[in-house]
């Protein structure tokens, strides 16, 4: 990405020159005249590195530099000064300048500050990224041949900045993945921000997405920064972006084509810099033919499709995950028996790993600190009379309905509680409950 660059100097002639020769030498530089217009700028940009004179006409830079480290601690910051000013130039290294240069500056001299004030900022970034994997550990995706061939694309999608559409059943670990990608590029120092599509409709998901000034709609009793400007310079998670309105659809695409918005109620074009991921558990192209998801806006977010295969494709990978998660909830338990895993690893998993989190936790909970047995499973361990019906009860079909019958039973036909207990959501709930098999 080409750099950007802020210089805060209210000389008019300094001004022109830089811009001038920046523009030349590969970066985008933008001018403020002031402290007051520079603040304005970062409102609306996110910058690699800041030219700040410390003389202006409405203070002095160098009470500004504590406030822009805390908020940008990448940011590279070089302090152009006059001569008599050393001292100061001295203390304002001292409060989070990277550099500073004298008036006259020279302009190769100050390329060379700014070429290694950007190395620096891209060490932190690095730094910063690996620290935070090293302290959240990475997630287990599984080691089966398709999950393997998912994880050569998702590394190829973290390689490069285009948008990636992630695709799978409710549960499977569509965020997780998607996070992961985050985490593994370039912008892995950077905001990660998340939205699910399917919970707000309107006026609701506009404000959300890309903020409001107050008045712009009944509700909005104030001004509101939307995600857009959080996830300038990071990723965009979109997740079940195939719930999206069609009328913000239609905001969106734009959003996507030129990284430019204005918030609900404003007339000001704003722009923001973000890697776009989406996901959704949908059928997209058939939603696309249906007229409930738009054609060019798919054709926008499908550039790097990646599936991911259910539990049910790869069982496989189910004694891995298991051990896995198990250790997450609870690092001091034994390695399940045989017969637990034998009972785990027959079920078909409706709900994915979202699904196997829950039963797991749950189990652990009623266990309390014991080796867990079959009586923690609830709704998984089959019944005696399961047993006694035909094969046909042993199929993938039936066995999921009976577990959700068992579960429905457990909370009293409670179907929201059931569908929590399950890892899936409501709607799911009853699209099952519609398949089961006719005795």
């Amino acid at each position: 990405m080409i750099p950007n660059i802020l210089l805060v100097d209210n000389d008019p002639s300094t001004q022109l020159g830089f811009s001038k020769y920046f523009s030349r030498t590969g970066y985008t530089i933008w001018t403020a005249s002031s402290l007051a217009e520079g603040r304005i700028a970062f409102l609306s940009q996110l910058f690699d590195a800041l030219l700040l004179d410390l003389k202006l006409p409405d203070g002095n830079g160098i009470d500004w530099i504590p406030e822009l480290r805390e908020k940008y601690p990448e940011m590279a910051i070089i302090v152009i000064t006059g001569a008599g000013d050393i001292p100061i130039a001295v203390e304002a290294m001292r409060r989070g300048a990277d550099h500073f240069l004298t008036k006259p500056v020279k302009l190769t001299e100050l390329v060379v500050f700014l070429q290694k004030s950007l190395e620096l900022r891209s060490w932190k970034q690095r730094n910063l990224a690996q620290e935070r994997l090293a302290r959240k550990g990475e997630p287990y995706f599984g080691e089966s041949p398709n999950i393997k061939k998912m994880m050569e694309l998702t590394s190829l999608a973290a390689a490069n900045d285009s948008p990636v559409l992630i695709l799978g059943e409710t549960g499977i670990g569509k965020g997780v993945l998607a996070r992961w990608i985050h985490e593994h590029g370039s912008r892995a120092s950077t905001p990660f921000v998340e939205l699910n599509c399917s919970g707000l409709r309107g006026e609701l998901l506009a404000s959300e997405l890309f903020g409001h000034v107050k008045g712009a709609f009944t509700s909005a009793v104030k001004e509101r920064q939307g995600l857009l400007d959080i996830a300038d310079g990071g990723t965009l998670f979109l997740d079940e972006i195939g719930d999206m309105d069609l009328s913000i659809q239609a905001q969106f695409l734009k959003v996507v084509e030129e990284k430019q918005y204005r918030r609900l109620g404003e007339v000001i074009v704003r722009r923001s810099d973000f890697r776009l991921l989406c996901a959704s558990n949908k059928d997209l192209p058939q939603e696309v033919k249906e007229g409930r998801f738009r054609n060019d806006l798919f054709f926008r977010i499908n550039v790097f499709p990646i599936h991911i295969p259910s539990l049910r494709e790869r069982k496989g990978d189910l004694k891995g995950l298991i051990l896995h998660l198990i250790k997450s909830l609870e690092k001091a338990l034994p390695e399940p028996s045989q017969e637990i895993m034998h009972l785990l690893e027959n079920y078909s998993w409706p709900g994915n790993i979202r699904e196997l989190r829950n039963v797991l936790e749950r189990g652990l909970l009623l266990s309390q600190g014991k080796p867990l047995a079959i009586e923690h499973f609830p709704g998984l361990a089959p019944s005696a009379s399961l047993v006694k019906e035909s094969p046909r009860s042993f199929q993938l079909d039936s066995l999921e309905a009976n577990h959700i019958k068992s579960v429905l039973n457990h909370f009293g036909g409670d179907t929201q509680k059931a569908a929590e207990a399950l890892g899936i959501s409501r709607a799911s709930l009853y699209r099952k409950m519609k398949k089961f098999p006719k005795k």
